[in-house]
Formats: structure tokens, C-alpha cells, sequence
């Protein structure tokens, strides 16, 4: 407490007198006083633990008063800490539809405003037409839409008009409507690099939102100009730093976007192979229990305790269960937990249709801390009878007929996760009129 002087002279050192002494003889400073433990505090200088706490809070008080922190808040006007209270969320829970029951019904009555909401799957999985549709519905009354203009924004190709028009054309819920979505009220961009997304997503959206009345934000993919511009650098690693740092900004600043203008955020995102273990030919998973060899790393011919005894041993074996070990870090491991968070391989190994076709969503685990929703769009190939040859003594090999399209809840702040693998999950075709769910027959 040699520094309390020059820290706080006008300190009332007269009220602890009693106890200053023995605190300057431990070397006890007033940082040290303010930030450790007082029953660390008593038990280095022998005091009382009342009184170290007593001119602890004398120290903070003075404190306070010199930097002006001494004045009491109002109180605040309403009873409680939340943002909105249950009534408020539910009075204002707004949704725009797929125009499809089934799928509707899977997400809760579709994507809601206020959050982020991603769509992510390989190519050709429908993800544009997932967002075109998206981009119709809006604009149609509630419940189905919210009268509004939408925003379109992507990184890989304009708007396909042609498809759009199609959609409009052909889709009873647009022809029937009293008033009816149009191309006039879809507000596309196209942006080129990371630079100028960067500069339309931070300045030009919000302006766009107040100007035209917009209600939902689509950036179709999200990911394409980040790996375009991080993944492809010779310096990779060292850019993998900087790159979560704009995910977090871009994240953080579409969250708020969201919420404050309450409008809904939706955003596709790519995906890329898995590499697991058992695309090298190995049966056993890293993650599988496996039992524990307690033999020693020599053989046994030269461990003479081991030899003596290997048949006793054998015959333990016999009766004795197997010891299992439980790799419990490899439980907890990014690849072991990303099953259930990627929408691919939370199927038991046993259950996997096609290994091969394990995928990840791009821009990893900072990315997905960041949106409240993701919805996986999956597909699966269906084969049919191969060529025959020689007069249909041989068959080759089997033709692919079409592919099946799955609508998984990978998780969702307002809707049920769809389960493990597909079997909970939307079957659905790409029509005309836009996304159809298709039976599961």
C-alpha cells in the first residue's frame, strides 16, 4: 500500500489505520488489493477478512467518486432485462412460406424474420430455387409473405430472370393473388470480389432497407467470394486469422441487421468433401470404442513374464470381459461433434448410404455461431438397370436415373431439427412453380 498516496491522497488512511501497517509490510499494492481475493489478501497478511474487505470497498468507493461514477441510474421504465417479453415475440413472429405444406410444416411455417438463416448443400441441390421462391412469397400478403420488396444479392451469376418468370407464371399462389409478386419488386446485385460485397452489404443494404421498404435479404452464396479470396492464396494459413475476424464483422453485423429491422436474412452457402477415415479402407472408426491392448510393445518370445504366462492369460481371456476405452477427446472433437451440426454423417457407419458423398459447410465452426438456422439440401442418386451385352448375358453398370432432394432441418432457433440422416427429412422435386414435396414411396 506504498502507492495508495500517489493513487488516492485524499484517502482517509486515519479509518484503517489498524490494518495498513501489516499491508504495507507484505508489499501489498492497490492493484493487488482491488483485484485479488480478500480471503487471499487475509491470509498472506494474517488480518481479519472483514476488515481487508472493508477498505477494499473504501478503495473502490474513492475510486469511483474521483473518475465521477458515483451517481445512481435511473431506473429503468419497464419490469424486465429482455429485449421483448414472451407476448411481444409471439405478436410479433412473422414467417415467409415455401408455398408448400409439408415443407412449411418442417419449418415452422417457414423462415422467420429477425434472424439468419442458411441454406447450404453441393451443387444442384436447389439452392438458387430455394431462394427464388423465396424472393416470390415475400411479396405476398401475410400470413404466406409480408408485402414487401426483397433484396437479391449474388456472387456468382444476376438473377436468373427467365426462371423467376416461370415461377411467377406457373405457380397457382402468385396467378390467384390480389396482388400479384412481380420482377419490379426483386432489387438484384451482383458483386464481383470481397471488396465491393463488403461495401453493398455494410453501407448500401441498410439504405436499401429504409428506402424501398425491404423485408428480406438473400446472399446467394455467401461463401463464394471468401474462399475465392482466403483459400486460394499461397499464405493460407496465415489468412485463416484474418478471415474468421471478417466472418465474425460480417456475422455480427447481419445479426443486428436482422433484428433491429426485423427482416429476414437468408444465405446459401457451399459445401466441400469430408475426409474421414474411412475413405482409406480402415473399418474401425477413430470414434468407435476399441479395446486396449495390455500387452507389452516387445514381442512376447522376449518378455519372459509374458511367455510364462500366456497360457493362463489365454485362458482369462476366455472368461474375463474385454477392457473397451472410450477415446472421450476424440468424442469431443470438432469431427466427431460436426456430425450433428452439418446436416451429413450423423448416420451410424453402418446406416451411411454413400460415404463418399459426406460434405461440410463452408466457412467452418466461426460461421456457424453465427446463424440461427441451417437447412441442409441434400440428394441422393437413384440407379437404374445397367446396359446388357453379349444378348443380356452381361450387365454393366447401373445407370443413374435421377436424384432424390432432401429438405433437412440441421438445426433452428424456431423449429424442430429433422433427426438423424433422412428419414425425418422433406423429400421434395424442383418444379416449375417452384420446390414440391414429393413422397417418400
Amino acid at each position: 500500500m506504498t502507492d495508495l498516496v500517489y493513487v488516492l491522497p485524499d484517502f482517509p488512511v486515519n479509518q484503517h489505520v489498524r490494518i495498513l501497517p501489516c499491508i504495507e509490510l507484505h508489499h501489498i499494492t492497490t492493484v493487488d488489493l482491488i483485484t485479488l481475493d480478500c480471503l487471499e489478501i487475509a491470509k498472506r497478511t494474517r488480518l481479519p477478512v472483514l476488515d481487508v474487505k472493508k477498505l477494499r470497498d473504501a478503495i473502490l468507493t474513492a475510486l469511483k467518486s474521483n473518475l465521477g461514477l458515483t451517481g445512481v441510474q435511473e431506473p429503468r421504465s419497464d419490469s424486465t432485462s429482455l429485449r421483448k417479453t414472451g407476448k411481444q415475440v409471439v405478436d410479433s413472429w412473422k414467417t415467409i412460406s415455401l408455398l408448400d405444406d409439408n415443407i412449411d410444416r418442417a419449418l415452422m411455417g417457414g423462415i422467420p424474420t429477425g434472424s439468419i438463416t442458411e441454406i447450404t448443400g453441393e451443387s444442384g441441390a436447389g439452392k438458387t430455387q430455394f431462394l427464388l421462391i423465396l424472393l416470390l412469397a415475400a411479396q405476398l400478403p401475410e400470413p404466406q409473405g409480408l408485402s414487401c420488396a426483397t433484396l437479391y444479392i449474388s456472387t456468382e451469376s444476376p438473377l436468373p430472370v427467365t426462371r423467376v418468370r416461370q415461377m411467377l407464371l406457373s405457380n397457382q399462389a402468385f396467378t390467384s393473388a390480389a396482388c400479384k409478386p412481380s420482377l419490379d419488386r426483386i432489387i438484384s446485385i451482383v458483386t464481383s470480389d470481397l471488396e465491393s460485397q463488403d461495401h453493398i452489404i455494410y453501407f448500401q443494404v441498410p439504405v436499401a432497407i429504409k428506402r424501398y421498404g425491404i423485408r428480406l435479404v438473400v446472399i446467394d452464396s455467401v461463401a463464394s467470394n471468401y474462399r475465392a479470396e482466403f483459400d486460394r492464396d499461397p499464405k493460407y494459413g496465415a489468412n485463416m486469422a484474418q478471415r474468421s475476424a471478417d466472418l465474425l464483422k460480417l456475422g455480427r453485423f447481419l445479426q443486428n441487421l436482422a433484428r433491429d429491422m426485423d427482416v429476414a436474412v437468408v444465405v446459401s452457402n457451399q459445401v466441400s468433401d469430408r475426409i474421414t477415415e474411412r475413405f482409406y479402407g480402415t473399418n474401425i472408426s477413430k470414434l468407435e470404442p476399441r479395446p486396449v491392448d495390455l500387452t507389452s510393445a516387445l514381442p512376447i518370445d522376449k518378455t519372459p513374464s509374458l511367455r510364462n504366462s500366456e497360457v493362463s492369460n489365454s485362458q482369462v481371456d476366455k472368461t474375463e470381459p474385454k477392457i473397451i476405452s472410450r477415446d472421450t477427446q476424440g468424442i469431443m472433437s470438432l469431427d466427431h461433434q460436426q456430425r450433428w451440426f452439418t446436416g451429413w454423417g450423423d448416420e451410424p457407419p453402418s446406416e451411411i448410404r454413400s460415404i463418399t458423398n459426406v460434405k461440410t459447410p463452408s466457412l467452418g465452426l466461426i460461421w456457424t455461431n453465427q446463424i440461427a438456422c441451417r437447412i441442409a439440401l441434400l440428394k441422393t442418386p437413384v440407379f437404374g438397370p445397367g446396359l446388357q451385352f453379349n444378348d443380356g448375358n452381361e450387365e454393366g453398370e447401373p445407370n443413374l436415373k435421377k436424384w432424390d432432394r432432401w429438405l433437412k432441418v440441421v438445426f433452428a432457433s424456431h423449429a424442430p431439427e429433422s433427426g438423424i440422416g433422412i428419414t425425418s427429412a422433406v423429400k421434395f422435386d424442383i418444379k416449375e412453380c417452384g420446390l414440391q414435396a414429393a413422397s417418400n414411396g
